[in-house]
């Protein structure tokens, strides 16, 4: 399957979920995350999603990491460069939504990207060897290089794994496991 089709076949998908389902299967997506061996890490990173998308609420791995005392980091995004920046996410953290509704924080603290430890990956699609498909901006692949090597990169589904996505890029950036509603895919 081509990016351009597994785009399309997951933002269809995605409409037809209700609100209701949105929050059932973002909270066992959270849920699932608990199986993972990850939570002995400080410094994760978290996308705060497009409700206009129906993209999985991370509201629920926010209240977790919170619960697990752990530094949490959001970031702001570039579109003259296609990078991002990151802050710390504190209790003085402003947040409002940008010209695409992505919502991001105003001010925070910056964080260097080789301090984060795991990144939760927004995604519309991903294959069985661990390829993911976003909305075709580069953002994540670019961020995702420059991160250290071992940083953990999580993809967040509400769906299955297609077969295969074709036409993979030599810059983009593989998971190293995807978290969907009934449970988490291994890559490595």
């Amino acid at each position: 399957m081509l990016k351009k089709e597994a785009r399309k076949k997951s933002k269809e998908a995605r409409k037809k979920l209700s609100d209701n389902e949105i929050e059932e299967k973002s909270l066992a997506i959270a849920n699932q995350l608990l199986k993972l061996d990850i939570w002995n890490n400080t410094y994760f990173h978290v996308f705060l999603p497009i409700d206009e998308q129906k993209e999985v609420n991370s509201e629920y791995i926010l209240n977790i990491l919170q619960a697990k005392d752990k530094e949490i980091v959001i970031s702001r995004s570039d579109f003259e460069t296609t990078s991002m920046h990151h802050v710390l996410l504190t209790d003085n953290t402003k947040i409002k939504k940008n010209e695409y509704n992505i919502p991001e924080p105003l001010n925070g603290l910056p964080v260097p990207t080789e301090m984060i430890d795991v990144v939760f990956v927004p995604l519309l699609a991903y294959d069985k060897q661990g390829n993911r498909v976003g909305y075709g901006k580069g953002f994540y692949d670019k961020f995702l290089s420059e991160c250290k090597p071992n940083v953990v990169k999580i993809g967040l589904s509400f769906f299955e794994l297609e077969e295969l996505i074709e036409d993979v890029h030599e810059n983009d950036i593989k998971l190293d496991y995807c978290a969907n509603p009934e449970n988490i895919i291994a890559f490595k």
